[in-house]
């Protein structure tokens, strides 16, 4: 068997739990890849980034359930295009992870922790309501199931995926206000693993802020005059 034929029977492979219809095993696996993700991001593991991407490639086959004729059959173009922006965004937090553990950085680690200040929080506010308003009317005119909760999914997605890339502690309180409508959604839409591994992300993120929330206070104990909330997180510029 080669490994094309293998590939093949991966996509199709289903696994029936008697919901009304089967589940893909490549939801499963690639919500698996999104958790290690997640747990290696709260440990500030460089290797989160590459596995996300790994995920991030597998759900967007999964998500496009009319083109790829998945047993959901419902195309939810925001779940789609946030792996497409996880892609992008994950390869620019691998950088500067991978540049700043390379500068030395203590215990092997690849962000120090830090709020995101006035500056990160205007770039965040305004990211959300340029996005937000863009995403809506794409996926509406491409007929996104659910554009009003797909487009702040995909919205919140890659404000929470950037805000990681850049260390802030904020990005966890993001991802709870993803979890807390792609939950319902997901159910609704009968992706059963994907709205069961959002509520395991929403309290995984509550652990993982107090986690960074910690992580801050305890390295602005030890170097004050080096944890401003404006200051870079790599010890050079990336421009």
């Amino acid at each position: 068997m080669d490994i094309s034929e293998l590939l093949l029977r991966f996509a199709n492979a289903q696994l029936d739990l008697g919901l009304g219809k089967p589940i893909l095993w490549r939801e499963i696996v690639g919500n698996g890849f999104g958790l290690a993700s997640a747990l290696l991001g709260m440990r500030r593991r460089v290797a989160a980034w590459p596995i996300g991407i790994i995920g991030n490639i597998v759900l967007f086959t999964v998500f496009l359930g009319g083109v790829f004729h998945t047993p959901q059959n419902l195309d939810l173009w925001g779940q789609a295009g946030r792996q497409i922006f996880f892609f992008i965004v994950s390869v620019y937090g691998w950088y500067r992870w991978y540049q700043y553990r390379k500068n030395g950085s203590e215990g092997g680690v690849g962000v120090t922790p830090r709020w995101a200040g006035r500056r990160g929080l205007v770039e965040l506010a305004v990211g959300a309501v340029v996005l937000y308003a863009s995403f809506y009317f794409i996926l509406k005119a491409l007929g996104s199931w659910g554009p009003l909760a797909d487009a702040w999914i995909l919205t919140g997605s890659v404000l929470a995926t950037y805000g990681m890339a850049r260390g802030w502690v904020e990005f966890w309180l993001i991802w709870i206000a993803v979890d807390l409508v792609g939950v319902p959604l997901l159910l609704t839409a009968q992706y059963y693993p994907s709205a069961i591994m959002y509520a395991v992300y929403g309290a995984f993120c509550v652990i993982g802020f107090v986690s960074w929330w910690r992580i801050q206070r305890r390295e602005r104990a030890v170097r004050p005059g080096d944890a401003g909330a404006d200051q870079e997180v790599l010890t050079q510029p990336l421009g």
